[in-house]
Formats: C-alpha cells, structure tokens, sequence
C-alpha cells in the first residue's frame, strides 16, 4: 500500500483539515478576483471611458489568464512541486491585483488583469489536487465542497468591500485583493506542506525526511525507503508509468475536459446574465440583483451540500444528480421569476446546485491520474473549463440580440447543464470509486 492509499483509508486528522482550510482560502481569491472586475465596472468604465465591448475585453481577459495559468502553469507542479507553483502563482496573483489598482489606463489594466488571471489559474489546480491527496476517500467530497465554497465567500468578501468603496474609489477593492493575496503568499509560505503524492514520485533531496514529518502531523506512522520502492515497483506493473498511459488517460481526460465545459458554462451563464435577463422579463433592478445575490448565497450552501451527499455515495454519481437538478431547476427559475418569492427561493436552489456541480468536478478529476499526472490533467480540465465560462457569456449575448428570449437562453444553458450527466455515465468505467476492482495502486 503506498502513502496515497494510507491517507485514503486512514481517518482525518486535524492538520488534514487545515490544509483544506488553507486551500479554500486560496480559492477565495478567485471569487474575490472575478467579482472585483464586476462590481466596479461601472466606475472603472466611467473613469477610463470605456465601451461595453472594452469593458468586456477587461472582463474577458482575467478569464483567459486563468486558462492560460490553468494549462501552462499546472504542468510545473509535476515537475517541481505543488507548494513552490502555488507559491509563485500567489507572487503573480499580488503583483497583478496592485499592479491593477495602480493602472493610469484600460490596456494597463488590462495587462495587470491578465497577470493575475494566470496568478489564480496556477493556484487553483495545485491548491485543488492538494486538497483531494490530503484527504481520505470518506471526506474527501466533504474537503472539495468545502474547497468550493471559498469561491461565494470570496465574492461575497469582494460584494461588501465593493458596496463601501460605493462614492469613492473603485481601486480600493483592487488594494485590498492585494492584500489578500499578499496575507496568503505569507500563510502559506508558513504553513502548507508538500504533497506527499509527489515527493513519493519525484523523490527531491530530503524526500524521506519532509513525507515523514508530514505524516507525523497527520497522526500516521512514519515509511521507510523499502516501502516507497515497494510502492515504486507495484506501479511500474500497472502500465500507468510506461508508454501506454496516453492511450489510457486520453478518453477519461477528454470526457473530464466536457464535464468541465458543460459545468462551467452553465455557471458562468447563471451568475452573468441573471440580473440582466430578470429586468428584461419585468424585474426591477433591485429585485434582479437581490435574486442574483440568492443564487451566490445558495452557491455557498450547495458546495457543502454535495461534499455531505458524497460521503454516502460515489462522488460521480453525486454529481449526475446535481447536473441534472440543477437543469431542472433553472427551468424552474426562470418561469417562476414573476412570483418573487418563489423566484428568490428557487434562485438559492440553482446556486446550490450548480455551485455543488462545480464541487463535484473538483472532486471527480484528480483520482483519474497517477501522482506524477494530477496537477496537469487537472490544471488542463479547468483550463478546458475556462473555455466554457469565456464562451457561455458570449454565446447567451449573440443569442440574444439575434431575438432569443431571457426562457430561451435559460432553457438552452439548462440542455448544456444536462449534458454533463450523459458524460459523467460515459467516465463510470475510467472512474477508480466507481470501480474499485480495477483501481490504481497509485490513484488517489
């Protein structure tokens, strides 16, 4: 049994919740990052004087450095460790933000707006396959809808700093992600541990040493060298680590890429275009902005909901359910807007449901890969998904000035949504927990 299968059967330590938490910490940044840029649109475009397609290309381009961070950077934790490319994605993420907060004009901001989109693409696809190697199998849905939910608290964070920048100045919430992002460069540098997963691959100066005395701290029994070869020597067997693992990851890679795709469209889709669409359908503003802040406060809770409903059952097949209530519901939402009340309370719904897919396509993608293959299988799937939220906003806006309708637009996000649980059927038999007779020795 190698480290990875250890910590998967062994209970949570304490020490192993901290790293989630430090991890979900991480992941505050990206929805402090991509609310920002929303909730200070207005002044910023008053102040530089820009049009909404400018608008949108500031928008636009903190997306496309997530991909790019996402795709390019990920590849780097395989190589030289999850801490020090988080480490690095952090610096990036820091100068960025108060590179934006200093911006004389747009194509400066926008430059700094990209800096950090590749900042917080780097840290979400080591900081996410960290979360998942340092849980066990019962918690880790738990550990990945906890991870998640960082996302609506970092948006909220961002909503309230936003909301007391109101009348004065829009750079102060750029500042003050700065800080943030400075705060966890500082914490992190402190506190958060190498991978065991890859030092047990890599092996670097003093491999033996750092995997023991983080294996103390989470309360387990410490491994000699005879036991990391032993581990070494089962893998060498099961073809992963030779000239077929291509072959063998390229079809649950490319169904993982369309899982986040569907995923992450629908997302983006919600929480862009909802307050737009309600005042077309007759809302108020107020009321379309209160219904918008359910869905975020919902996007908490369903995070958390899917990591409980994963302890019971098989994360993937959690997932299918939440893909294709979350479907359902948005159908639901979008015809029920005309009682308010009704309205406001589905919203919280959608939220929790396609916030929990979100959760659930964290929690599904790093045990497909071999320790030495998470970080860029997983940092390429979210890349892959960033394509699906850049698209999702620009396709409901193309649909809709060719005449299509807010019932429409929703229904048509809704089959995207849906679309993911035929997928996640397809990935049943690359999945190791929904089949554990053919599970990896070196699988999380």
């Amino acid at each position: 049994m190698n480290i990875t299968e250890r910590i998967g059967a062994a209970p949570m330590s304490g020490y192993q919740w901290l790293i989630v938490a430090l991890c979900t910490f991480m992941n505050c940044l990206d929805g402090f990052d991509v609310m920002a840029v929303a909730f200070t649109g207005p002044s910023v475009t008053e102040e530089f004087g820009l049009s909404g397609s400018e608008f949108g290309l500031l928008v636009s381009v903190g997306l496309i450095g997530m991909a790019l961070g996402s795709m390019l950077l990920a590849p780097f934790a395989d190589l030289i460790g999850r801490r020090p490319l988080i480490l690095l994605s952090l610096a990036l993420g820091t100068i960025g933000m108060f590179g934006a907060a200093m911006a004389p004009s747009m194509p400066v901001m926008a430059v700094f707006r990209l800096v950090t989109g590749i900042g917080v693409g780097g840290i979400l696809a080591s900081s996410n396959v960290i979360a998942s190697e340092f849980s066990n199998a019962k918690n880790r849905g738990l550990a990945i809808g906890v991870f998640t939910a960082g996302y609506g608290v970092g948006a909220t964070v961002a909503s309230v700093v936003a909301k007391a920048a109101v009348g004065g100045d829009w750079r102060i919430v750029f500042y003050a992600g700065g800080f943030a992002t400075l705060l966890a460069l500082v914490v992190i540098a402190l506190l958060l541990p190498e991978s065991v997963a890859h030092l047990e691959q890599r092996r670097p100066q003093g491999a033996l040493e750092r995997i023991n005395r983080t294996l103390a701290r989470m309360r387990m029994d410490a491994v000699s060298w005879a036991e990391l070869d032993g581990a070494a020597s089962a893998r060498d067997t099961t073809g992963r680590t030779n000239s077929g693992w291509l072959k063998q990851l390229l079809t649950p890679t490319l169904l993982l890429w369309a899982t986040f795709i569907t995923i992450m469209f629908g997302f983006y889709f919600v929480n862009s275009w909802t307050p737009t669409l309600l005042v077309e359908k007759g809302l108020s503003e107020g009321a379309a902005v209160t219904a918008g802040m359910a869905i975020s406060i919902g996007g908490t809770i369903g995070s958390v909901l899917y990591g409980v409903a994963a302890r019971i059952r098989t994360p993937r097949v959690v997932l299918i359910g939440f893909s294709v209530l979350a479907a359902a519901m948005m159908i639901v939402f979008i015809v029920s807007t005309s009682v308010l009340w009704l309205g406001f309370g589905i919203g919280v719904v959608v939220g929790a449901l396609i916030n929990g897919c979100i959760a659930g396509a964290y929690t599904v993608g790093p045990p497909l890969y071999p320790a030495h293959l998470r970080s860029v299988g997983m940092g390429w799937a979210l890349g892959m998904g960033r394509i699906g939220a850049i698209l999702s906003p620009t396709v409901a806006g193309m649909l809709k000035d060719a005449g299509a309708s807010a019932t429409q637009l929703y229904v048509g996000a809704a089959a995207v949504v849906a679309i993911c649980a035929i997928v996640l059927i397809g990935l049943r038999r690359h999945d190791p927990e929904s089949a554990p007779a053919v599970k990896e020795p070196n699988t999380v």
